[in-house]
Formats: C-alpha cells, structure tokens, sequence
C-alpha cells in the first residue's frame, strides 16, 4: 500500500508535517483529505507553496481519495495522508482503505475538546472514531514529531486519561 503515513494534525500543511516527517518518511505525495478545503481554492494554494521541492501535493474530498486509491493512481507513490479529525480516516477505511497506523499529532483544545496529551485534545466522538479505527487492527499512536522519545499508544493515552 503506498499510505507511508496516515496523521491527524488539525494544521495540516506546517512546519512540522513538511519539515521533520518529511525527513523521516521521503513520501512522493503530501495527500490532505477534506471536503471542505479541498473546495478552497485560496487555501489549497497557500499550502501548496509549503510542499517541499520534489514532492507532489493533493488536497482533496473524502470521495475524490476513495475513489483514486481504488484506481490505483497513488500505487506508485509512497504517500504522507494528513486529516484534521479521525473521521475521515473511519471513513476512507470503512471504504476499504488500506491504513496499517495512524499517528494523532496535534487538535486543538477547542470546541468541547479536553486535553488528553501536550498537543491532543479531543471529544467524545473523536474518542469513538480512534476507539473503531484500533479495533479494525490498525494501529494508533501519539507522536507530535518524529523525534519526540516516546510514541504513546491509543491505550496509554486513553488509560492516563481515566486516572
């Protein structure tokens, strides 16, 4: 599968995604899945000029994914898949997606969100989603940057919560 891989961040296109997983992964293809923005002309632009040189970017629907991985058209990239919320990975997987891990990278604390680590605050139904997507055998992480010491696993993350 070419998803080298998949990470919720709710900034997206940054410092962090294009600099240090960039360095991490060489993916061919930055691939952001969201229906909202991938109908923003002004901002798909603004995080395109943030690709580094040598890779392509797709900024596109939820539909528009399904439906090019389902033809093939990323098989020979190795592809970095970044969304801002757990849902869309249910959905892309739920369609048949092959994503062996998610790395939870950076939300928010806003719209009733609590926090969970330094960087991940999350709501119930985010909560739910991750829950589903481990229980389909894929793995979830936290991990801010490739160089943090320790990857925190769905679990630890969910467990530390609760004490």
């Amino acid at each position: 599968m070419p998803i080298v891989l998949t990470r919720i961040d709710q900034r997206l296109i940054h410092g962090i995604t294009v600099n240090q997983w960039n360095k991490v992964l060489h993916p061919k293809r930055f691939m952001v899945v969201d229906d909202e923005i991938s109908n923003n002309e002004l901002v798909k632009a603004s995080m395109r000029m943030g690709k580094p040189a040598g890779t392509g970017m797709s900024i596109i629907s939820i539909d528009d994914a399904i439906k090019n991985f389902k033809a093939g058209k990323y098989d020979t990239h190795s592809v970095f898949l970044i969304v801002k919320e757990p849902r869309i990975i249910l959905d892309l997987v739920n369609a048949g997606i092959e994503i062996k891990s998610v790395n939870v990278g950076a939300l928010f604390e806003e719209k009733g969100r609590k926090p969970y680590t330094n960087h991940v605050a999350m709501n119930d139904q985010e909560v739910s989603d991750l829950k589903k997507i481990a229980s389909k055998n894929i793995r979830v992480f936290f991990e801010y940057t490739p160089d943090d010491e320790n990857e925190i696993e769905l679990e630890a993350v969910l467990k530390n919560k609760e004490e």
